[in-house]
């Protein structure tokens, strides 16, 4: 039987990536998939390679105008929610020295504060049984020079996951994250290979990770085989920070 069957997801950020793999991967176990995110041709891409089972949505997570259509063409459809996966993010590198306002607000807006927004309209549609995963990263647990607004976005990920872990289990929903290492989605396409062999060789297992292996995770934490499973967080780094 399908891990999946008869579920339905959202997916935000599904339009690439780790998200894309993800919402493939949820279609494959039987689930109807809804994907957002900013790019429209990029969105339209990905819908027709998951196929019939994926409906996107174009939207900007920190735009609460976006966030209200997104949720009111799920509504249209009937469907209820069953799982939420937020994949949606963003990554710019900034010392102190050179971090901005403008900086700080764009990072903590698509992936905070988007985040518990996105989270906070999704359990209204959720009832007994739902899951949410919660995309973090390892950063949010080491020092990455030249990240530090991100990383601290990633660590507020994992603090509202487990506070939401207390607030929603008394209604039968779920919280846990993935917080993978690095990855070899298309942010890598522009690497040098120094770059690339330099992350490499600080991973046991002595490369990226991929996208349908973060899936694979996802999967198991959407799905009834994690049932006693919440506040958890699976890292997905190939031992990188072990």
């Amino acid at each position: 039987m399908l891990k999946l069957e008869g579920k339905t997801a959202l997916v935000t950020g599904g339009n690439s990536g780790i998200g894309l793999a993800i919402a493939h991967r949820f279609v494959a176990e039987g689930a109807h998939v809804f994907i957002t995110g900013r790019r429209q041709a990029q969105l339209d891409a990905a819908a027709a390679s998951i196929g019939a089972q994926a409906t996107a949505i174009q939207g900007d997570v920190s735009r609460m105008e976006d966030l209200d259509r997104l949720f009111h063409t799920i509504d249209a459809t009937g469907k209820k929610l069953d799982i939420l996966v937020t994949s949606s993010g963003v990554s710019d590198v900034s010392t102190l020295d050179e971090t901005t306002p403008e900086h700080l607000d764009a990072a903590f807006g698509v992936n905070v504060r988007g985040m518990v927004f996105t989270v906070q309209r999704a359990v209204r549609r959720m009832t007994e049984g739902g899951a949410i995963v919660l995309l973090g990263s390892i950063a949010g647990q080491i020092a990455n020079p030249g990240y530090g607004t991100y990383s601290a976005t990633k660590a507020a990920v994992r603090s509202y996951a487990r506070t939401w872990t207390h607030e929603l289990a008394p209604r039968g929903i779920r919280v846990n994250t993935i917080s993978p290492g690095p990855i070899d989605t298309p942010m890598f396409d522009k690497a040098s290979d120094e770059v690339r062999e330099a992350l490499s060789s600080r991973i046991p297992f002595k490369r990226l990770g991929r996208p349908e292996e973060v899936a694979d995770a996802a999967l198991f934490l959407a799905s009834d085989d994690s049932r006693y499973v919440a506040g958890a967080e699976l890292v997905i780094d190939g031992g990188m920070i072990a």
